[in-house]
């Protein structure tokens, strides 16, 4: 297998990013660098700064993300939610991504049970979110939500809310896209800001907004 193949498939980065590591002499392979389309096996020790592959037991890491960052590798232009993480930790893959305009918990890991369990849309655990609307919502519209509000999928968007005038938590069991924004978007009003504080059984206790800690080592 080429080494850029490998690199993409073991560290999670394109193979077009995989030959610029290898151009940079960022890899090893059994303690040697090497060349761009080098053939490489599964017996072979390969290293990306000094890291192994993904199946190495490496850290779940919990992030309070700003508004303003997008949860990918390629910003095309943003700030990027690894950009506020060291090198080391920038090939994990993010669960429960949030768009540019939200902030709160994100989860990060190289445990593809976790990652695949978290972003699944109903099995990724209660989500609670702290919403702030562009005018006090309604009493009318405050029990359409809890009733269920057609946003143009196959079933209704129905959420648990508790707050009063423009401040509202919101419990989530599922997590369809933009969800929340859709929802209050129907009903004619804007949500202004949308922070997440509890993915799962993970919360934003003790972590400041564009701070982490890794939860396992």
């Amino acid at each position: 297998m080429r080494v850029n193949k490998y690199i993409a498939l073991n560290f999670g980065v394109s193979r077009r990013t995989a030959d610029s590591l290898v151009e940079q002499e960022r890899v090893m392979v059994n303690g040697s660098r090497v060349r761009v389309g080098q053939d490489v096996t599964d017996l072979d020790i390969v290293e990306v700064d000094g890291y192994k592959k993904l199946d190495q037991k490496a850290p779940t890491i919990l992030l309070n993300k700003p508004m303003g960052y997008v949860c990918s590798r390629d910003g095309q232009g943003s700030q990027t939610v690894y950009d506020l993480l060291p090198e080391t930790y920038r090939h994990l893959k993010i669960a429960g991504r949030l768009d540019k305009d939200s902030s709160g918990l994100v989860v990060l890991s190289n445990n593809g049970d976790l990652i695949q369990k978290l972003s699944h849309p109903s099995k990724g655990g209660q989500k609670i979110y702290q919403v702030e609307l562009d005018k006090p919502l309604s009493k009318q519209a405050e029990a359409q939500v809890k009733l269920g509000v057609d946003i143009g999928d196959s079933r209704l968007s129905r959420m648990i809310i508790t707050g009063k005038g423009r401040a509202w938590e919101v419990k989530l069991s599922e997590g369809r896209n933009r969800q929340i924004r859709r929802t209050f978007d129907k009903l004619g009003y804007t949500v202004v800001s949308l922070h997440r504080t509890q993915l799962a059984g993970y919360n934003l206790v003790e972590i400041p907004l564009a701070g982490w800690k890794i939860l396992t080592d």
